[in-house]
């Protein structure tokens, strides 16, 4: 790894590594439970050096990596295959679609890269207790990299996560605490409980290692595109955090002069759980009023990094849009019968909104690469395709009983 700081994203004050932990300790005052967080950290690297030795024939990413190698986890998180979706690609309209398949990490979500890394860091620091508020996804990666490391997890969920998510974390070894409200509710008791009884908490965006650990899609997207940016990459929003780790990636690679311009992010929420998509358009931060989802990955009150996502959007001159339920129903539907990836619900949000857009006045050009993140596996939600189509009855073991 290459040296690095922290910087606030909202003061610009750079802190040494481990003169901070969470938020910037002067921004950071500002912030409390219910609102955006205030005062998000950013890793800065020494981008001379990281110029100076990265080798596009034998990359080493751990030039862009905050945690020592000697210190992961012994899990084989990333390197999700990138694959070319030619039959899709021709019915929206572009030549060069991709889909970047992150369910088919060990826990089965993207979210598995976050956790991987700070995992690796409470491991560094000598901590045996990692906490965190998860709608699912989350909590069921840090679980299953915790078991990778014997390390304890303490997790906290809204009572209605979907089951196939809960189970994972239990086998895995975690202590689950459903909480009777919202992910919100247990995000800010995750918050009290670290301050009060310790351990280091993951909750995403809070804790600075979760953007860079999400960063490393972004990173393999690059290189599995043969070092070349994407016209635009289209992500599922909840709490911003994804998107801000894609976009941090393109960063750091124009940061050391490995890439000229940034990939065009296409933000796409939920209908009802919209606060960033109206936080890009208006300009003014309002929460979402009733963001009930099939999509739960991203059904999200509050999201924690909604400036740092507007961020990355106007920085990437991407836009967001929304999309009902149904269409994302639809679009999990089409991937799997188009190219056989088989994601969940939130997974399916960014190629809902890429349909859409399609079919719109801003509808993307069919030239340069689009690459769409599908951020976890369609098994950990099953009952959600169920509500829309039907498994067909038993017959009898004949050719007389086959219908036609």
């Amino acid at each position: 790894m290459t040296p690095f700081s922290y910087r606030c994203t909202d003061c610009g004050r750079l802190y040494s590594r481990d003169e901070v932990r969470y938020l910037c300790p002067e921004c950071g005052k500002s912030y409390r439970p219910g609102i955006p967080l205030l005062g998000v950290l950013e890793a800065v690297f020494d981008y001379d050096a990281i110029r100076s030795a990265f080798d596009r024939a034998h990359p080493d990413w751990n030039l862009f990596c905050a945690v020592e190698k000697e210190f992961h986890p012994p899990i084989p998180v990333g390197n999700t295959p990138l694959g070319r979706v030619d039959r899709l690609g021709a019915e929206l309209g572009l030549a060069s679609l991709w889909v970047k398949n992150d369910g088919l990490n060990p826990s089965g979500s993207l979210k598995d890269r976050a956790s991987f890394l700070v995992v690796a860091e409470a491991r560094r620091l000598g901590m045996d207790l990692i906490v965190a508020a998860s709608t699912g996804n989350a909590a069921s990666a840090l679980a299953a990299v915790c078991a990778s490391t014997g390390t304890r997890a303490l997790i906290f969920v809204p009572e209605k996560a979907p089951k196939a998510k809960l189970v994972q974390m239990v086998l895995y070894g975690a202590r689950v605490v459903p909480i009777k409200g919202t992910y919100d509710d247990a995000f800010a008791l995750s918050l009290e409980y670290t301050e009060k009884r310790g351990g280091l908490n993951r909750n995403t965006a809070y804790h600075p290692l979760t953007i860079e650990g999400k960063k490393t899609a972004g990173l393999e997207i690059w290189a599995q595109l043969g070092f070349q940016v994407p016209e635009a990459i289209c992500v599922s929003v909840g709490d911003g955090v994804i998107l801000g780790g894609v976009h941090k990636a393109f960063v750091d690679l124009q940061r050391a002069g490995l890439i000229e311009r940034l990939p065009r992010l296409i933000g796409v929420q939920a209908e009802s759980s919209d606060a960033i998509h109206r936080y890009v358009e208006t300009g003014v931060y309002s929460d979402a009023a009733n963001p009930t989802t099939r999509a739960d990955s991203i059904s999200v009150t509050c999201p924690s990094n909604a400036h740092g996502a507007r961020r990355a959007i106007l920085d990437s001159l991407g836009l967001t849009l929304t999309v009902t339920d149904e269409e994302i129903l639809s679009a999990q539907a089409l991937l799997a019968s188009r190219t056989g990836i088989f994601t969940e619900p939130a997974g399916a949000t960014a190629l809902a909104g890429l349909i859409k857009l399609q079919a719109g006045p801003q509808r993307l050009a069919a030239s340069g690469p689009v690459v769409i993140l599908a951020t976890g596996h369609g098994l950990k939600d099953v009952e959600a395709p169920l509500s829309r189509i039907s498994i067909p009855p038993a017959v009898e073991p004949s050719l007389a009983s086959l219908p036609l």
